[in-house]
């Protein structure tokens, strides 16, 4: 058992900021994470998501602000802060030139897990993930999502009550995906807490119970995915297919309709009263000599509140560039 505090929260921070010169890639946002939770942290390209986590997990220090991880001040007690987490970080990789299982191994050593401790669980992980049978052979042989289910292995050789995973999926085949996704649903069920950071909207609608939506730095929202998709007004969505291409700028001017988009032979209106909306539709195809194809009703999507809040404020790519070669340089 780890030597954890009394704490219901198992992540928080206070006012976390990071500065790289005259750009705030972090401003003073705060975290509660609870324990036995999945926390989702979400935000476009240069938002302020890894440096958080490099924060969060001891790699780079704040500018100011305050950690906790498991009751323990990141700052004043680094060492049982850093027993409790695994980490899983963007870029990360096995060694090459050695088998899964002595990366296993190696990972054991490093956290001063007893032999005997250490040959169970990497014999349990190899199977969870999938990679029993590949165990003695060098990972410069794996495909990548067999790279990537073997760094989440090694990250759990601790058995950590804290896992932080940044994109762990990203770039992966189908199944590769479902399987990391299957096991992280199984660690959190057995009580681990996860702080996940992911580009992947429906990923983090499916596994998290809480989100944190970061935009310039700052903390724009956070609750549960359904909370928010339920309070982001203008956000109902009916789509809709025609026999015959239609003018958007008819279908804006129906009632309640606050956005038009059209992705291919689709139609989506974006609207407060989806039923009044469709009532206008049929009576503007009627007029106009169209035929409805499809009609369907949509609720709003995690996707959609994302864009919502986010809008047109993504980092540009020069400026994300920048602040990730900083956050490299302060590793």
């Amino acid at each position: 058992m780890k030597n954890t505090k009394n704490t219901k929260n198992m992540i928080e921070a206070e006012g976390l900021t990071k500065n790289y010169g005259e750009v705030v890639a972090v401003d003073h946002i705060d975290i509660e994470v609870a324990s036995g939770e999945i926390f989702g942290f979400l935000g476009p390209n240069g938002a302020g998501k890894t440096t958080t986590v490099r924060m969060l997990t001891g790699i780079i220090r704040p500018t100011r602000g305050r950690v906790r991880i498991a009751g323990f001040d990141l700052r004043r007690d680094p060492i049982k802060a850093k027993e409790v987490m695994g980490v899983v970080p963007e870029l990360s990789n096995a060694y090459n030139g050695l088998s899964a299982w002595r990366n296993l191994q190696l990972m054991a050593e490093l956290y001063g897990v007893p032999a005997k401790d250490a040959k169970a669980r990497a014999e349990g992980l190899l199977v969870r993930f999938g990679l029993h049978d590949r165990k003695d052979h060098k990972t410069r042989t794996f495909s990548k999502g067999m790279k990537q289910r073997l760094v989440i292995a090694m990250s759990l050789m601790s058995d950590p009550e804290i896992l932080f995973l940044d994109e762990p999926t990203s770039g992966l085949d189908v199944l590769s995906a479902r399987m990391i996704k299957e096991v992280l649903r199984e660690l959190n069920n057995e009580g681990k807490t996860i702080f996940l950071t992911t580009h992947y909207m429906e990923e983090a609608n499916q596994l998290c119970n809480r989100v944190a939506i970061i935009n310039h730095g700052k903390i724009a929202a956070v609750d549960s995915p359904e909370k928010l998709k339920a309070r982001m007004g203008g956000l109902g969505r009916v789509e809709v297919s025609f026999d015959t291409p239609v003018d958007s700028s008819d279908l804006r001017r129906l009632s309640g309709v606050t956005d038009v988009r059209a992705s291919g032979d689709k139609t989506y209106l974006y609207t407060d009263e989806p039923g009044r909306t469709i009532q206008h539709l049929v009576d503007c195809c009627r007029s106009g000599g169209m035929e409805i194809v499809t009609l369907n009703t949509l609720t709003p999507t995690l996707e959609d509140v994302f864009i919502k809040l986010t809008g047109d404020g993504e980092v540009s790519v020069g400026d994300a560039n920048a602040l990730e070669g900083a956050a490299n340089n302060d590793s």
